[in-house]
């Protein structure tokens, strides 16, 4: 666990030990963990805060995990994610609605496929392209069942994040 605490939006699709996470970590250089680390990394805190901006993929498996910044990547564009992720779990959770397979394409960075996993869950397996820096292969994550109405309430948390 990192000394250092890190906020900003993050919207995470999974399990404990099977996931991808959409994240903009922000540092508050206030904050006592991140004056030290700054210290001993022999920058001030704002330089080690950094600006904040930056969205980054954070992938966890049973191999292991990984991660890769998304430099250009605007708050539109994960919110644009979220928001098509929770219509299509609202309208295959609506009463009267029968749970049918559907895909989320984020771009050339991260395609989500969803399957139902009994009656209040859905199942996802992530496929992940880190940009091209010629070391980082595609990665795919598959996820346990996710409760539905967990997910659409993390879903809301996090568009609301990115509105304020």
């Amino acid at each position: 666990m990192s000394p250092v605490p890190v906020g900003g939006p993050a919207l995470f699709i999974g399990t404990d030990t099977a996931y991808v996470a959409l994240v903009r970590p922000e540092l508050d250089p206030a904050e006592p963990g991140v004056r030290h680390a700054a210290e001993q990394a022999g920058v001030t805190p704002e330089e080690f805060a950094g600006p904040g901006d930056v969205w980054a993929v954070m992938v966890e498996a049973e191999d292991g995990g990984d991660g890769f910044e998304l430099p250009g990547v605007r708050d539109s564009e994960p919110a644009d994610f979220a928001g098509r992720l929770r219509a299509e779990l609202a309208a295959a959770t609506a009463p009267g609605a029968t749970p049918a397979p559907f895909t989320v394409d984020g771009g050339a960075v991260l395609r989500l496929d969803a399957r139902p996993a009994g009656p209040a869950a859905y199942a996802f397996t992530a496929h992940v392209t880190p940009p091209d820096d010629g070391t980082s292969a595609a990665l795919t994550v598959e996820t346990g069942p996710v409760d539905t109405a967990g997910l659409l309430a993390d879903l809301d948390a996090f568009l609301g994040s990115l509105a304020s």
